[in-house]
């Protein structure tokens, strides 16, 4: 009954889709989502209140039973799911506009839209293994369809196979896990999962769950899954970029954290291993994303390093599970939550706005970019609020969620022993570089694409897009600020989801402790320092209103002739940076040194590569090419060849009965003996 009410449900809205005139495709794409969005967060907002719901339907044979659970977790990642495709959605109509595509392309496109928001909000709630990989190929399916939506372009088509491929190594790990749960239990049932994990030995649960932690590794981007996002991220459109890096990616998150509730593994050993694979993925992310010179490319690199953040909260509430620390494990939880929500918001407003540059510029090479913020004052603003907000820095969102891991980081130096206490110290240390080189990464995003002078475009062409364009970013800027000036609201928010971690009473202690206290003081210092700043410039331009601006050229430092080429490239920028952790990244060179006394004719360009790929991918298909191409030589185009492959091949069918009757024969020769 269940498949056959969603089945009829989604074709009745998959032709509504098609069927629909090109003019009214996107308003109807996006009144089903609203709908559908509409519905379901009417019942999230239930579960975050403590009233789950649960639903029952019958399945087959095979599937058993169908439970739909929606609990505090899964209400949590729905809301967030739906605020981001809305916004996503409301921005991408407009953001289509531009492209001069066919009727069937933009069907296509709004049929993969409606299913992958289905689908990502069914994964949340579906408690069957087997109806779960099905949702789980459809999210594959329809968001490999919206990436390859310019499939004109080869390098498009790459990234999305490369993206599929990648998926479905996902698909197996979690094929593996279910279908052993299945062997063992008989059942799919998320329930029984849970029982039979309850009662097993330690060692086959942390088996059991780091086969399901691979598998949704992959989706969510740690290293060493991480190579498909720096791909598909620059090649799909800017609003499914926002979509994907913004909740798809997430709900790799929110399956590691399913497991974590259902299978209870050794919360320390596991806590340590997700820490550990945190830290990678933190450091590693934002090491290749300062040397990127593709802004959408650097924005996919930043994915993995708050991917890992995520992750280090995670670490740390588990460990604090495991060591019964249970104010440890309250922060650790609550601040990948909250990071996860935060990250969701300023990550999708960083990839709307390099949208908007694209589409204005129609280049996202930071190298041929510059002086946009003369002709795009609300992309520059928004893409420098987003900026100040994923390197963590107060008053918005970014700095509430980390303060958060930091102070449960704290809280575990207080008690731990020697080998604990290296370990909490390091991922500090950890942590405070990543933030580091982030705000170097995003000072040089900044400087070198929005200030200065233009290098290679025309700026008399650059133009801000549409206002109706801009007004998604606007909402999600609003949110941000709201959780850094209210972060007690939505600390209160998370009360419902740490209750199925730590308890009920340690989650409702959380906004009372004392650095959630601190966390409201220093919000709300940072927002009346930000508004005595901004009342100065007020005060500037009320001063300074009537008198007379004049414009002189900046000195030359002697030099009569200057012009763009003087600037700091993206490359040139981070050089000093470059130099500094050259071993542990691959930078391929490309120099044509300058002859003469005048510098005329000189070149010199940079191309980072991820040597994890080059190790981990490219290098084993290289061997496995080599392999292959050793028997090349029964190819050679001979006819009688392919007929001696034919008679060889019906002599080897002929022959196998008749050997294995001969083995036969001999074994029972040997057993009278």
């Amino acid at each position: 009954m269940f498949f056959e009410i969603v089945l009829v449900s989604v074709l009745v809205i998959l032709a509504i889709v098609a069927f629909s005139g090109k003019k009214h495709k996107g308003v109807i794409v996006y009144a089903i989502i609203l709908v559908v969005a509409t519905i379901s967060s009417y019942y999230a907002i239930s579960a975050l209140n403590s009233f789950p719901l649960e639903w029952q339907f019958s399945g087959s044979l095979v599937m058993g039973v169908i439970t739909l659970k929606l609990d505090a977790l899964s209400a949590w990642f729905i809301l967030i799911i739906n605020f981001i495709f809305l916004t996503a959605c409301f921005y991408g109509y407009y953001y289509l506009r531009s492209y001069k595509t066919t009727p069937l392309n933009l069907t296509m496109h709004g049929v993969a839209l409606v299913l992958l928001h289905f689908s990502l909000l069914l994964l949340t709630i579906v408690q069957n293994g087997l109806v779960f990989l099905i949702i789980w190929e459809t999210m594959a399916l329809s968001a490999f369809i919206a990436v390859i939506f310019e499939h004109e372009k080869i390098s498009t088509l790459k990234a999305g196979f490369n993206f599929l491929i990648q998926s479905h190594v996902s698909i197996i790990f979690l094929m593996l896990g279910f279908m052993y749960i299945a062997y063992k239990t008989g059942s799919y049932d998320f329930e029984q999962m849970g029982i039979y994990a309850l009662g097993g030995t330690s060692g086959e649960k942390l088996i059991l769950f780091l086969t399901f932690f691979s598998g949704f590794a992959v989706k969510a981007g740690f290293i060493p899954f991480h190579t498909w996002l720096p791909y598909a991220h620059p090649a799909a459109p800017a609003h499914i970029s926002g979509l994907m890096s913004g909740v798809m990616i997430k709900i790799g998150i929110f399956g590691i954290l399913r497991m974590l509730m259902i299978i209870r593994p050794d919360f320390i050993t596991v806590g340590y291993i997700i820490l550990f694979i945190s830290l990678l993925s933190g450091l590693y992310g934002v090491m290749l994303a300062i040397v990127q010179h593709n802004l959408k490319r650097l924005l996919a690199y930043h994915s993995i390093e708050n991917i890992g953040i995520i992750g280090i909260g995670i670490g740390v509430g588990s460990i604090g599970l495991g060591i019964g620390n249970v104010l440890v494990a309250s922060l650790g939880f609550a601040g990948a939550l909250l990071h996860t929500l935060n990250h969701a918001l300023f990550k999708s407003l960083l990839f709307f706005s390099a949208g908007n540059v694209y589409q204005s510029t129609h280049t996202l090479n930071m190298e041929h970019l510059g002086g946009l913020i003369k002709k795009m004052p609300h992309t520059t603003i928004l893409f420098l609020v987003g900026s100040v907000s994923i390197v963590g820095l107060p008053p918005f969102n970014g700095f509430i969620s980390e303060f958060i891991i930091y102070s449960g980081l704290y809280q575990w130096l207080l008690n731990a022993g020697m080998l604990p206490l290296v370990a909490a110290i390091f991922t500090i240390i950890a942590l405070v570089l990543i933030g580091g080189l982030a705000m170097l990464c995003f000072a040089k995003a900044v400087g070198v694409v929005f200030l200065g002078n233009p290098r290679a475009i025309s700026i008399d062409e650059v133009h801000e897009v549409p206002t109706l364009q801009l007004v998604p970013l606007y909402l999600i800027v609003l949110l941000m600020a709201m959780i850094g000036f209210f972060p007690g609201i939505f600390m209160q928010l998370l009360k419902a989801p740490l209750v199925l971690f730590v308890g009920i009473e340690p989650a409702s202690n959380l906004i009372h402790t004392e650095a959630a206290s601190s966390l409201q003081s220093i919000s709300r210092a940072s927002w009346v320092l930000v508004i005595f700043v901004f009342g100065l410039f007020v005060l500037r331009m009320l001063v300074t209103k009537k008198r007379k601006i004049t414009h002189e050229s900046t000195w030359g430092c002697g030099y009569v002739a200057p012009d763009a080429s003087m600037q700091y490239t993206a490359g040139s920028f981070v050089r000093s940076y470059t130099k500094l952790v050259k071993p542990l990244l691959l930078i391929h060179k490309k120099e044509r040194k300058i002859q003469n006394i005048f510098p005329l004719g000189g070149q010199y360009e940079t191309h980072p590569y991820d040597k994890l790929e080059k190790w981990l991918i490219d290098s084993p298909l290289l061997l496995f090419r080599s392999f292959l191409g050793k028997f090349t030589f029964l190819q050679n185009g001979k006819l009688q060849f392919y007929i001696l492959y034919g008679i060889i091949f019906i002599i080897l069918i002929i022959s196998i009965p008749i050997i294995y009757e001969l083995i036969s024969e001999i074994g029972g020769y040997f057993k009278q003996l």
